[in-house]
């Protein structure tokens, strides 16, 4: 019961629900495991003992707790404070303030002093009660930014790929938004072992990657001359080629390729030196990201020298403030500070495309993606190390779908170390991913309340939940949303704890409704029907569906079944699968029928697909999502749960209804997308289909 107890105390769970009713317990050794990642250490009865000595001690002896975040214009006092205790407040901009005068959102900190003449300090971070709300209805594109590829591409799709579709697709069809996939940088292959393509587990969360820039695009790439401007075309000429390998025979997308050539490109535009307005917006740069740019770009540089996992790195380098490291970043200085130029150049990419999408009359633009979390060798793992738990890894527990459970590889925050800094590490990544964003998707957002921490070398069932402070986790997002005026969306598909989408939807988070699991469960039958689309909602993104899922047209024609079957990936036997699938489909086709959205008739693929878009436009969602594969009759999913070398994911371009890869050039004159957007730009804009569309901007 001590263990237990001490257990409660730093959020870590004993047990937990897999379904209603149903209580699982944790192993001991895990829940002592997870303890020690948390600096507790709870091994022993005596330890035990000790542990919540110490923790009782803390709590007596502490005046103020380690953050203190407050909501709106609430203003409780911290718990526990002696009687006649002042409280002053200075803010961010260097003014003094009582506890109780008007106090500004941001970040600001909190003195106390109690008569006795004991003082204590911590950061006070004053929230909004709800992030801005996007337009009062809108519509747009989902789409793999690597996968969109034009005739002016490296071999895969970048942010000057991202501005055309934006540019084109606002003008043309009044979209009011692009979501894509997480752009965080990734970690680089080796000859021996090539890049992961998942742009899920990432080196750093905190910074773009550079694969994606437009090279030709960067101002001093017009001014090579020379050998440098030989050397140029003749890279030029191969991206071209390597975009034929996709675009022209099929190809999966390289991405250690495009890398390569584009990193060899970009030395060369580094030898050109910088106008002077230019120098002087990359030195801006550099001193508004700091300590974390350095680092960021320390950690690429070292990486080339010594391999892309700071664990097998000599000693003294796997400390990022050790003086060997110290040495080592002079020594690589010329490598450090290219890699902060490439994080400059994305960054103005970035801007360049939400410009476009702006400019192109869109009221959100860019939404961007943010991953769980990220590589235990990348970047952030190195850098954030005493934010990390070390020897732990996310994932989630067996349900119905996994028996097993699932480890994602990913270190989690730790909750303690986030409270101690004041969510610094939290705060930075949110801003600097918001910096050109008109909304924000989180990943498996969910773990801003809890994660599934799964100890190293166990099973992933044999893990348990870790709890965090939701109640700053969503004030520090309402915060920076709210100077980014940005909305929020979180990807909250799946096992839902009872409570999490109330608290979301109370702080104004957009969830995901995806049409296919979107059925009626109220009633207690077996099989649930699917659920009407008024009573869908309102606080969504609803789309037909996302990365990890079949296309509509996979899932009209019933391809998917039929690729898992040829990939082993069926729990039950073909004919099974494929009955229960053709069922759920002829429900939901049933449904589209009755409200007259299929005019059409059974048996037209194309029309069906409209039709699934009619329903997500009857719905009161206040986004929908058009996953731009299904506008071109794409059957292949980006990502295929449970494959790895089986199935190329992360690598395939948009393609049409027979497979066949599609340009952006091309894409933009097909009559089958043209046809599904103009009726989602007349829906949209239709008062009696959900109601007018709403103010030009952003609203807390």
């Amino acid at each position: 019961m001590d263990r237990a107890h001490l257990a409660g105390l730093h959020g870590v769970a004993t047990s937990y629900e897999p379904a209603p009713g149903q209580s699982v317990p944790v192993p001991e050794d895990t829940v002592v495991a997870v303890l020690a990642a948390l600096g507790v250490d709870a091994s022993t009865p005596r330890a035990v003992r000790d542990a919540l000595d110490a923790h009782d001690r803390a709590g007596r002896n502490r005046l103020l707790p380690p953050a203190v975040v407050l909501r709106g214009t609430a203003r409780p006092r911290p718990p526990g404070l002696p009687e006649d205790t002042a409280l002053r407040v200075e803010t961010a901009d260097g003014q003094g303030l009582g506890w109780d005068d008007p106090l500004p959102l941001g970040t600001h900190l909190l003195r106390a002093r109690t008569p006795d003449g004991r003082a204590a300090t911590a950061p006070l971070i004053v929230a909004p009660d709800r992030v801005p709300q996007p337009p009062e209805r809108s519509h747009g594109f989902l789409v793999q930014l690597y996968s969109l590829l034009s005739a002016r591409s490296w071999g895969m799709g970048d942010l000057g790929d991202l501005a055309e579709l934006a540019a084109w697709s606002g003008r043309s069809f009044g979209t009011d938004f692009l979501q894509v996939n997480p752009l965080h940088a990734a970690v680089p292959g080796t000859p021996e072992r090539p890049a992961d393509p998942s742009p899920y587990r990432p080196s750093s969360r905190r910074f773009p990657d550079p694969v994606h820039l437009r090279v030709e695009e960067i101002t001093e790439f017009g001014y090579l001359t020379g050998p440098g401007r030989e050397e140029a075309l003749r890279l030029l000429a191969a991206a071209a080629e390597l975009n034929d390998a996709v675009l022209r025979r099929g190809e999966p997308i390289d991405h250690d390729a495009v890398r390569a050539l584009k990193l060899r490109a970009l030395e060369l535009v580094r030898a050109v030196p910088l106008s002077p307005g230019r120098r002087a917006a990359y030195c801006d740069f550099l001193a508004e990201q700091g300590q974390a740019l350095d680092d960021h770009a320390t950690w690429c540089a070292l990486a080339e020298v010594h391999g892309p996992d700071w664990h097998g790195w000599p000693g003294g380098l796997r400390d990022p403030r050790s003086a060997r490291t110290a040495r080592a970043r002079g020594e690589l200085l010329d490598r450090v500070d290219f890699h902060c130029w490439l994080a400059w150049l994305t960054d103005r990419q970035l801007a360049t495309a939400q410009r476009a999408a702006r400019d192109a009359g869109m009221r959100v633009g860019l939404v961007h993606d943010l991953a769980v979390g990220v590589h235990p060798g990348g970047s952030d793992a190195w850098a954030q190390q005493e934010s990390l738990a070390a020897g732990m890894s996310v994932g989630a527990p067996p349900d119905a779908f996994n028996s097993r459970g699932q480890d994602w590889g990913l270190p989690p925050w730790r909750p303690d170390a986030l409270r101690a800094t004041g969510y610094a590490p939290y705060r930075d990544l949110l801003r600097g991913l918001l910096r050109h964003a008109g909304a924000l998707r989180i990943d498996h957002v969910m773990g801003l309340f809890r994660l599934w921490w799964v100890p190293e070398g166990r099973e992933p069932g044999q893990g348990t939940y870790v709890r965090y402070d939701a109640e700053a986790m969503l004030g520090v997002l309402a915060l920076e949303a709210h100077r980014a005026g940005a909305a929020v969306i979180g990807e909250d598909l799946g096992t839902v704890e009872p409570g999490v989408r109330e608290a979301l939807a109370e702080r104004g988070v957009l969830g995901t409704s995806v049409l296919w699991f979107e059925r009626d469960w109220s009633r207690g039958t077996r099989r649930a029907a699917p659920l009407p689309p008024e009573r869908w909602r309102e606080g969504c993104l609803a789309t037909a569906t996302t990365h990890d899922l079949p296309s509509t047209a996979a899932r009209l024609t019933g391809d998917h079944v039929a690729l898992r079957h040829r990939l082993g990936l069926l729990r039950r036997p073909l004919a099974v699968e494929q009955r229960e699938d053709a069922k759920s489909l002829a429900e939901w086709l049933a449904l589209f029928g009755r409200l007259g959205l299929l005019p059409e008739g059974p048996g037209d693929e194309e029309a069906a697909v409209r039709a699934v878009h009619r329903f997500l436009l009857r719905t009161p969602a206040r986004m929908v999502g058009v996953w731009l594969p299904d506008a071109l009759g794409d059957r292949r999913p980006q990502n295929l749960p449970g494959t790895w070398d089986e199935y190329p994911n992360w690598r395939l371009p948009v393609a049409d209804a027979a497979g066949r890869p599609v340009s952006l050039e091309e894409l933009t004159s097909s009559p089958r997308l043209h046809a599904l957007m103009e009726e989602v730009r007349v829906l949209t804009a239709t008062p009696d289909a959900r109601g007018p569309r709403g103010s030009d901007t952003l609203s807390a």
